[in-house]
């Protein structure tokens, strides 16, 4: 059907069951433009309240069916009974894939940003393997159509509208790359066409060019959501004032006058002042009475909202505040349920199967990880193990001087460090650290999850690189020398003759051997140009003296000699660090191991 079609596809009989608010989740790739989308509907700023400019949490906003008639004058035409729609807001970066996962589960269906000048990237994939494997219906929203070099900018006009006014050479560009998106979508089993052009949207995804910037397009595009709404989800929507009501807590705030409260998504039943309701704390399952509702106000981000209006119920969907006593210490992103009929065990059971199903990988021995919410430390620790960083500890919570004394333990000094993710350090903790004793343990605090694993690797290269740097020095490393004519100084008591380093890298303090093996002595000192010096790399001409022997009988000029170096560092260096070593210095190892194994041939091994 037409674009004519569609609008007469969300008209339905005025007698229809009064259905619930249909939840929208809003996937795809960071920065292609999810959060200013909501922005441009809801008429709000909340992408300048994002640490980097990348939602990190799921967020809540309720558009009601008025405000998007308003910018949808087609609706007024019809009966519409959607009441409105409750987006949900995901995080971009392709480490929530737990937390956009979770937000999938809970929609009914969603729009994939992407990008039209960039395309499909890691996390619109993502996106759409999460939506194909809940079944969830969704829409493309082509974004940042303003973008395309040449555009003519009509605000806030539908689509149609604003593409009849552009040349045909920019047109053309937008067709082009419209069609790059069917076929990125048929790659992935997705039949697709521009929205105007779909005749069965049962069969075929609807692609809709918009600006977040702009407004162009939006209309179109709350248009076909609440088209699919209306025409293909009036079963699944229908309410049951009834049943009792579920939701996730999305995040626990401290609020003047109320004391501890809960931000929750309701996206079933009913949830009324005086019901008891049962949530997962960090060390036990809490059962509670709700004492206050307090609901945002319409086009509202329930996580940056300040003004609240108190309500007796809420039916789902919506994002509610919940106060009520003892939510201390309540974990953000697990379930909240309502307690009906005498079921209170069977719902505590409930809430604690599901958190106890927290997808963390847990090693021996690894970092230690903290986060604000489980499903960020899912997603933390997805990402670790993408990296392959193990995780020894994964906890929702601050830092504690316990988590501190505990990374101290870690043997491996690459792994003494702890990740905080949107979660403060305690006070106990931040004392421990000053700790002489506690030098070894870093602290890595942030709020983008990717930026804070960056520095832990950088710093993990760093502190691998002093290690190596430690090993080298620690170890006695391969050189090979030959006693210059002409540049015999001194004979003995020490011997002073200048070399040329052949191979390797040559240090004070080592001892020398003749190629049979013979030992000659140890160097004590090396100078050049008159400048005492503590090593010399291959090509290098150095004066050395030597302790030990008499040149004329134990060495002589243009004789060869090698560091002589002890087995079990022959076992370090061959084993750990062999492949770190230059050509010179393998060359050199080589030969001296050779003459060592002529011997004993397991010599070192």
């Amino acid at each position: 059907m037409l674009i004519a079609d569609t609008y007469r596809a969300v008209t339905v009989m005025a007698k229809e069951p009064k259905i619930r608010t249909p939840i929208v989740c809003v996937l795809g790739h960071v920065d292609h433009g999810k959060t200013s989308l909501l922005d441009k509907i809801r008429g709000s700023s909340v992408v300048a309240t994002e640490e980097g400019a990348i939602t990190q949490h799921i967020g809540a906003t309720l558009v009601p069916i008025d405000a998007i008639n308003r910018m949808s004058g087609a609706l007024s035409r019809l009966n519409v009974n959607v009441p409105g729609l409750l987006f949900i807001d995901t995080p971009g970066h392709h480490a929530f894939t737990t937390l956009r996962a979770r937000g999938g589960a809970l929609a009914d269906m969603a729009v994939v940003v992407v990008d039209i000048n960039e395309g499909f990237r890691p996390q619109t994939i993502e996106a759409l393997q999460i939506l194909r494997s809940y079944r969830t219906p969704f829409v493309i929203a082509a974004n940042k159509i303003d973008r395309i070099h040449g555009w003519r900018v009509h605000r806030d006009e539908p689509f149609s509208e604003t593409f009849a006014k552009q040349n045909e050479r920019v047109q053309g560009i937008l067709e082009t790359k419209i069609y790059e998106l069917v076929g990125g979508l048929s790659e992935y089993g997705f039949n697709a066409e521009r929205y105007d052009r779909v005749r069965d949207f049962a069969r075929t995804l609807a692609i809709v060019p918009t600006s977040a910037i702009t407004g162009e397009g939006i209309s179109d595009l709350l248009m076909m959501l609440i088209g699919l709404a209306q025409r293909y989800m009036t079963e699944s929507l229908k309410l049951s004032a009834e049943g009792p009501g579920a939701g996730t807590v999305l995040e626990v705030k401290e609020e003047r006058g109320l004391g501890t409260t809960l931000d929750v998504i309701l996206y079933d039943g009913m949830l009324s002042v005086g019901d008891e309701i049962v949530v997962a704390g960090h060390d036990q399952i809490i059962d509670t009475r709700v004492r206050s509702l307090l609901k945002p106000r319409p086009m509202s981000e329930i996580l940056v909202e300040e003004r609240f209006e108190r309500v007796k119920s809420v039916t789902a969907a919506a994002g509610i505040k919940v106060a009520a006593p003892r939510l201390e210490g309540v974990i953000a992103g697990t379930p909240l349920r309502v307690v009906r009929e005498g079921n209170r065990d069977e719902v505590i059971e409930q809430v604690r199967h599901e958190i106890q199903d927290i997808q963390v990988r847990l090693s021996e021995e690894g970092v230690i990880i903290k986060a604000d919410t489980i499903g960020a430390l899912e997603a933390l620790s997805k990402e670790l193990d993408e990296h392959d960083i193990r995780v020894m500890k994964a906890v929702v919570g601050p830092v504690t001087r316990h988590d501190i004394v505990e990374a101290s333990t870690i043997k491996d000094p690459l792994y003494s460090a702890i990740l905080a993710f949107n979660t403060p350090l305690l006070p106990d903790a931040i004392d421990t650290l000053v700790d002489a004793s506690m030098s070894n343990v870093h602290v890595f605090e942030g709020g983008v999850i990717y930026q804070l694993i960056d520095d832990f690797v950088e710093w993990q290269d760093e502190k691998r690189q002093e290690i190596e740097r430690q090993q080298f020095e620690q170890l006695v490393m391969p050189a090979k020398i030959r006693i210059l004519p002409g540049c015999v100084f001194r004979q003995s008591n020490p011997a002073v003759v200048g070399v040329r380093v052949l191979g390797g890298r040559l240090r004070s303090g080592v001892n020398l051997v003749r190629p049979d093996d013979r030992k000659v002595g140890r160097i004590k000192q090396m100078q050049l140009r008159g400048e005492t010096i503590h090593e010399a790399e291959a090509g290098s001409e150095v004066a050395i003296s030597i302790e030990g022997p008499t040149i004329g009988r134990q060495i002589d000029v243009n004789d060869e000699l090698y560091v002589d170096i002890p087995e079990r560092h022959v076992k370090v260096i061959e084993r750990e660090m062999f492949d770190r070593l230059n050509p010179s210095m393998q060359e050199v190892l080589e030969e001296f191991t050779s003459m060592k194994r002529r011997s004993d041939p397991f010599w070192g091994k």
